[in-house]
């Protein structure tokens, strides 16, 4: 299905149809601390609340790209959009080549006018194979890279509100994404601690055996002093494939979002690139929003996608004023479409896991759509200790950018890593849901050469295990051993143990705790926190078709999550219940003119 991209929206015909959007209050800010609210609302409360926060984010799907394209100052030049018409690599060919093609475009844009997009879809993702179960006897470890990653839910939700959920492919469904999207209620970290770490062991809501039970695994990073500020590179694509209102446009609004927050202790320089790359300023203070405004302004999307050449330029300069003991960052927005110079994800993995020696973080964030190149955002962001987000309208830049800013820019523990290990003597089998893009050999744990995954200022990472106790009657597969492990030393009602690895960010070396579970923390009813990432990770199961979801059904997720009281102050939860009622027919969604 061709998709339709207004270059301008007639003004009347969009104040019409924005008075006639629903209206909300404004978001609180979404932490990752957010707390469980003690909110009792009437089932009838709670509906019309879930379906007013859901059409205000449904309706951004149906005028916010072609307002954010109406804000900015100016439109692309004449000359970049031939561009991007053409595909020319600079301003000079592009012109050369529409001499003779008058009609290609219209010389300034004007009410009305509609473009035909190509009928073709070339995104790419990295194939995600769903985990199984697993004997004890046979991997007494599971071993993961943490993943504060959020882009698969934002790009997840893109999905369905523009494409009724047509097209959408299972490499895109990270579940671990989905769940860790939302905050939760876990405990700060103690005086002294790099985290603060929650374990619950509950019934499984998908799993009929009694004895399969749901165990939740969270941490929340401290919160740092920012005191010392930031050095930040915006290294933003210009390439005509960035032409959309889903990209560069929206690029402008989410960097002048993020770059709102900062303050003269911060140091600012933005790089460009399209055929070439171009320093648009550098070393401006963070206040200096007048000058920042005006250089995000300047951008225009036209030639080829030379991201190599940017990223070098990005970190030399990153490098030139380097704040030692404070943050130091580049910023990627692209849509991830790079073909000039290195450009494949294992080029890419290579220039950024020298550039990362620089003690210089990454921060990827993805824009549009048709081209989009997850893949490679997710190798960038894995191998440059950094995060992901992916931008689908200007709500989620305010909540990565604004309400979320300090999570985004400040690492507090790097190379985190999980290991868990299973008593096989009480234990039969497990399944980790979600993180198969982040699985490590057991060894690896300790092995400060291999990577794990970057955490933030008061992030929190949520994990799920299906955990399958000795007494079940559930065939898992098993391989004979001569061989019997005795299990000696270990505390008979100890189930498990969850070990974490982490270094400080500027350190080379990890430190490891450790946390046993044992069986008599068990409990029949989830608490809210348990049950709102098993409902996630149920929706994911769902979408994905999964073999392991069990009795899980939209309408149970739907129903269990709208008691939690959080859903009337969070509008992250209130619209993730929209979500799941218009996927399950429940809610009928608004009717889309894009």
């Amino acid at each position: 299905m061709k998709a339709k991209i207004a270059v301008l929206m007639v003004g009347c015909i969009m104040a019409a149809a924005c008075k006639d959007m629903p209206k909300v209050a404004p978001q609180p800010q979404q932490t990752q601390n957010t707390q469980q609210s003690q909110v009792s609302a009437s089932d009838d409360e709670v509906e019309k609340r879930i379906k007013t926060v859901g059409e205000s984010y449904d309706g951004l799907y149906r005028y916010d790209y072609d307002s954010i394209q109406g804000g900015i100052n100016g439109f692309f030049s004449n000359s970049a959009r031939k561009s991007m018409t053409t595909g020319a690599p600079t301003m000079a060919e592009a012109e050369m080549a529409t001499d003779n093609c008058d009609d290609c475009m219209p010389s300034e844009p004007f009410p009305g006018v509609i473009y035909e997009e190509p009928d073709w879809n070339t995104e790419g993702f990295n194939e995600v194979k769903e985990s199984g179960i697993v004997s004890v006897q046979t991997q007494p470890f599971s071993t993961f890279g943490a993943d504060v990653d959020t882009a698969a839910y934002s790009n997840l939700r893109r999905r369905l509100y523009e494409n009724d959920g047509h097209g959408i492919t299972d490499n895109a469904l990270r579940v671990e994404e989905l769940v860790n999207y939302f905050g939760y209620n876990y405990p700060k970290a103690k005086d002294g601690e790099k985290f603060g770490v929650v374990t619950s062991l509950t019934s499984c809501p998908w799993v009929e055996d009694k004895n399969t039970m749901l165990l939740r695994i969270g941490i929340k990073a401290e919160e740092i002093d920012a005191s010392k500020g930031s050095n930040i590179v915006f290294l933003v694509d210009t390439s005509g494939s960035m032409f959309d209102n889903n990209k560069l446009p929206l690029v402008q609004k989410s960097l002048k979002t993020l770059q709102a927050q900062l303050t003269d202790k911060d140091t600012v320089s933005i790089v460009t690139y399209a055929g070439e790359d171009r320093v648009v300023c550098e070393g401006v203070k963070g206040s200096n929003h007048e000058a920042i405004t005006k250089a995000i302004d300047s951008f225009e999307a036209w030639g080829s996608t030379n991201g190599e050449g940017g990223i070098n330029r990005a970190y030399e300069i990153a490098e030139k004023y380097f704040v030692k003991g404070g943050n130091n960052r580049v910023i990627l927005a692209t849509d991830g479409d790079l073909n000039v110079g290195v450009s494949s994800e294992a080029g890419l993995i290579e220039l950024i896991e020298e550039k990362k020696k620089s003690d210089i973080f990454l921060s990827c964030l993805g824009f549009g759509d048709g081209n989009y190149q997850d893949n490679k955002m997710e190798a960038l962001a894995d191998h440059g200790n950094g995060n992901y987000a992916y931008i689908d309208c200007s709500r989620e830049a305010d909540r990565v950018l604004k309400d979320e800013l300090w999570s985004t820019l400040y690492t507090v523990a790097k190379d985190v890593k999980f290991q868990v290990e299973f008593n096989p003597a009480k234990v039969k089998g497990y399944r980790l849901i979600g993180y198969e893009n982040r699985a490590m050999a057991a060894e690896d744990f300790a092995n400060d050469a291999k990577d794990g995954g970057e955490v933030g200022s008061g992030q929190c990472v949520t994990a799920l295990y299906e955990v399958i106790t000795a007494e079940s009657d559930r065939e898992i597969p098993n391989v004979e051993s001569r061989y019997n492990n005795s299990n000696q030393g270990v505390d008979g009602d100890e189930l498990l143990t969850v070990n974490i690895r982490y270094k400080e960010p500027d350190a080379s070396e990890s430190q490891l705790k450790v946390y046993p579970v044992t069986k008599d923390m068990y409990t029949e009813t989830m608490d809210d926190d348990t049950s709102w990432a098993a409902g996630v990770a149920q929706f994911g199961m769902l979408m994905r078709g999964s073999e392991y979801k069990g009795t899980s059904s939209y309408q149970e997720i739907y129903d269990r999550l709208k008691k939690d009281g959080r859903v009337m102050n969070d509008d992250l939860r209130a619209e993730f219940l929209y979500i799941v009622g218009i996927v399950n027919g429940n809610i009928k969604p608004m009717t889309h003119d894009r």
